[in-house]
């Protein structure tokens, strides 16, 4: 048996301590956009491909597995543990970089990071985003992007757990 070479997207995989050298080897303008996305759906992957065309590197910063526990999303999340969840989301052709915080919000990453645009889904209103007001005062832009796919992660889970429930009976 030959020792088989790690896939190229775990390459994308970028510890935050190493982002800032990272980032400095991406072309401009960069994207950045934030969040869980546990559990990866047609949803997710729409709206990443669309921020990505928005500039010309995207950098994904994920929820640590303890952000996502405190965010209230339920005791058994996120189902996918932030190195498989990186590594999902590195495998996808839009995604230059992935990394993490564990902060309840990407605030200071963003202030690290400083990205040329930064988005989030259709969820968020441009003057709710964390990093906004900082990002346009740079001379960036802040897209909301509407969801072409009305799925999620939790509707996902409640569809699952029903099932589970229907067969028990």
């Amino acid at each position: 048996m030959s020792n088989w070479p790690l896939p190229a997207f775990e390459h994308k995989i970028c510890p935050p301590e190493e982002l800032a050298a990272r980032i400095a080897e991406l072309p401009r303008p960069l994207v950045f956009t934030n969040g869980c996305f546990d559990i990866l759906h047609r949803g997710h992957v729409t709206y990443l491909a669309q921020a990505r065309e928005t500039g010309a590197a995207l950098v994904l910063a994920l929820n640590t597995d303890a952000s996502v526990r405190r965010q209230g999303k339920g005791s058994d999340r996120p189902i996918n543990v932030l190195e498989n969840r990186a590594a999902v989301a590195a495998a996808l052709a839009c995604v230059d970089v992935v990394t993490w915080f564990d902060d309840d919000t990407p605030a200071a990453l963003i202030e690290a990071v400083k990205p040329d645009i930064l988005v989030k889904g259709g969820d968020w209103p441009v003057e709710k985003i964390v990093g906004a007001p900082e990002t346009i005062a740079r001379g960036g832009k802040v897209y909301s992007i509407p969801f072409l796919h009305q799925t999620s992660t939790t509707q996902t889970l409640a569809k699952i757990r029903a099932a589970e429930g229907a067969g028990q009976k």
